[in-house]
């Protein structure tokens, strides 16, 4: 039998390119969403990948979400902590509201997805978790105090995570993507896009697809002794 992946947010963007990447290598994969039903019924016609909507920044519906994943599928084995929003302003404009939003989502959220399923992982002595970090989590961003709080915030989870899982044969790692080609960063004027491009030494945007491929390679028995670290996948943009 395949192993179970959860991927938050895997319906769309960066999370379903790696929900098929991880269907594409034998896993059996469920994709969350929080509200775009139409996307993801377009998303299952075309993979014919599970999608299961629920809010990931609330914890009773996460647990209720995986109960039914792992009814449905079995056991969830690998986690992929995908799901995230943004809430841009400046700080002296920023909302307690915005603030808020965003790290219910990014950071709350990372904790909701996990935890109902790390007790599974310890018993049965076997997880694969990472979290999809970013660049700005690790060098800050003008106008993204809360999202690169939650980012960074990430890391720490999987640091922690990883000391906690070790000896359970359980790993974390997270993956820092720099800007990438989504359907998000495409929208944006041709002149900004052309302005982020300009800041990236490779001259391109990164690809959903080779993030998806990182993810792969940490949650494989091949990366069994990759524990608690950062891919930064940024094209040379930054270094840590």
């Amino acid at each position: 039998m395949s192993r179970v992946a959860l991927v938050s947010g895997g319906s769309r963007g960066i999370g379903a390119a790696i929900s098929k990447e991880l269907k594409d290598k034998g896993y059996t994969v469920a994709a969350t969403y929080a509200g775009n039903d139409e996307a993801a019924a377009a998303f299952t016609a075309e993979t014919g990948i599970k999608t299961y909507k629920w809010n990931v920044a609330d914890y009773e519906s996460s647990k209720a979400g995986i109960a039914q994943v792992e009814s449905d599928l079995g056991p969830v084995e690998v986690v992929v902590a995908n799901a995230g929003i943004t809430r841009d302003a400046p700080f002296h404009k920023m909302t307690p509201e915005q603030w808020h939003e965003v790290i219910d989502t990014n950071l709350t959220g990372v904790f909701n997805t996990i935890h109902p399923i790390w007790p599974g992982m310890r018993e049965r002595k076997f997880g694969r978790i990472v979290v999809i970090s970013s660049i700005n989590g690790q060098k800050g961003q003008f106008a993204q105090v809360n999202y690169a709080a939650t980012k960074a915030g990430d890391l720490g989870i999987v640091k922690s995570l990883a000391q906690e899982g070790a000896r359970a044969n359980i790993t974390a790692n997270a993956i820092c993507p720099g800007y990438i080609g989504t359907d998000m960063v495409m929208a944006v004027p041709e002149k900004v896009r052309e302005s982020i491009i300009a800041q990236i030494p490779a001259g391109r945007l990164g690809e959903p697809e080779e993030i998806a491929r990182a993810v792969a390679f940490l949650v494989s028995d091949d990366a069994g002794f990759i524990n608690g670290s950062t891919i930064s996948a940024n094209g040379a943009q930054f270094f840590v």
